[in-house]
């Protein structure tokens, strides 16, 4: 175990975890405001809603390519302070997008929050990959995500009761102050990265392009992040094409959140247990996708919509988390680059997904538009599953990557 592992045995506890789940709350809670809020701006702008799905595309774009920025930067300046810059520029740029007159600030601000943003949740992995060995490292990496489902549950509905009862600003407006306040604490975590800071960006880049398992699970997530996130975000404009109201959508895709927070739960008690390996935690979570899209497909209704926003939360809590996880794996020796591109992986991938099906949205084809999701799903889920048993097989993880 290196120096920066000091947990002692079962999940790490204390206000200073205290402060990641917060972050992770607050990351999770930005990203899910968006589309709940997209129709309300649309009418609000008096812009198609094919044009307002630029503000998702441009968030989830600058969330993922600036990760390799903030990673690079946590490994040679530490954690704690790139978490700190990240709260202050997600703030600030809430603060600005609260306040945009018209579509085009709207954009930017929103890419600057997202560029911000996408440190958040990246960094707290990392600072768990160094604090806590990996025995137990999924069920602390569960713990973080249980948060931002949480957070995901409140940007989801809140976004959609401010926005249907009062104004989409609103919601960007708290989502700033709430940054700005923890950026102000976030100071309290002891710094993780111990003796390995100052190592040169060049010098992190080769040691994370030196491992083939880590470039190839950087294009996995780009795909997994188009389906799972990128056209995710066209449920709740699919429920309001067919009449219900923004409070009403934000509501149904609100149940994302909780059952992610329900199934993390789950998968914390699983592992451990012999006949519970990351293939078949894969294998779950892909076949969750696959059917979320499915009943998304066949109806755009709110019982529909809702059953796929859980299956995609389960999706999400199985798939997701275990990806996750591998990525602190790859490249123990670089951990904050590494994950920084896993996370650029997944954020292009939404973006790109989002920007993809934006015109199906716009002509309110949601049902071709889900269909389509779950044919590219499957072969994800497959590729993944296979990979990851193919990972373990190859004796990837020495002993001394399991610390």
């Amino acid at each position: 175990m290196t120096p920066e592992q000091e947990e002692g045995p079962g999940e790490p506890a204390g206000p200073r975890f205290g402060l990641l789940y917060l972050g992770s709350f607050i990351s999770y809670g930005d990203r899910f405001a968006i589309a709940p809020l997209l129709v309300s701006i649309s009418l609000d702008l008096g812009e198609s809603l094919a044009a307002v799905a630029a503000v998702a595309s441009a968030y989830f774009l600058f969330y993922g390519v600036m990760q390799p920025v903030s990673g690079v930067l946590s490994d040679s300046v530490g954690r704690v302070r790139v978490t700190r810059w990240a709260l202050l520029g997600c703030g600030l740029g809430n603060l600005l997008a609260a306040a945009a007159p018209f579509l085009g600030i709207l954009i930017v601000a929103k890419a600057v929050a997202g560029a911000f943003a996408g440190a958040i949740l990246p960094t707290a992995l990392v600072y768990v990959g160094d604090k806590v060995a990996f025995d137990r490292r999924q069920r602390v990496i569960a713990s973080v995500l249980s948060a931002g489902a949480l957070g995901t549950f409140a940007g989801s509905i809140g976004a959609g009761l401010l926005g249907h009862f009062a104004s989409w600003r609103l919601m960007f407006a708290v989502v700033g102050l709430l940054s700005l306040f923890l950026a102000a604490v976030i100071g309290r975590l002891p710094e993780s990265l111990g003796q390995r800071r100052g190592a040169g960006p060049l010098t992190q880049l080769r040691l994370v392009a030196r491992h083939p398992w880590a470039l190839f699970l950087f294009a996995l997530a780009a795909a997994e992040g188009a389906v799972i996130l990128g056209l995710f975000t066209f449920l709740a404009p699919a429920l309001e094409a067919q009449g219900s109201s923004a409070a009403v959508a934000g509501a149904v895709v609100a149940t994302y959140g909780v059952a992610v927070f329900v199934a993390t739960q789950l998968v914390k008690n699983l592992i451990g247990r012999t006949w519970v390996t990351p293939p078949r935690l894969i294998t779950v979570g892909g076949m969750a996708l696959v059917m979320a899209y499915l009943v998304a497909a066949a109806n755009q209704t709110v019982p529909t919509i809702v059953v796929a926003s859980i299956l995609i939360g389960v999706a999400f809590a199985f798939l997701h988390s275990t990806l996750q996880t591998w990525a602190t794996e790859v490249a123990p020796e670089a951990r904050g680059t590494a994950i920084s591109f896993f996370v650029t992986g997944v954020s292009t991938g939404a973006a790109i997904g989002t920007a993809a099906a934006a015109g199906l949205a716009g002509d309110a084809r949601f049902g071709l538009l889900f269909l389509i999701a779950a044919v590219v799903a499957a072969p994800i889920a497959v590729v993944a599953g296979v990979a990851r048993a193919r990972f373990s097989r190859a004796g990837s993880l020495s002993p001394r990557d399991h610390t």
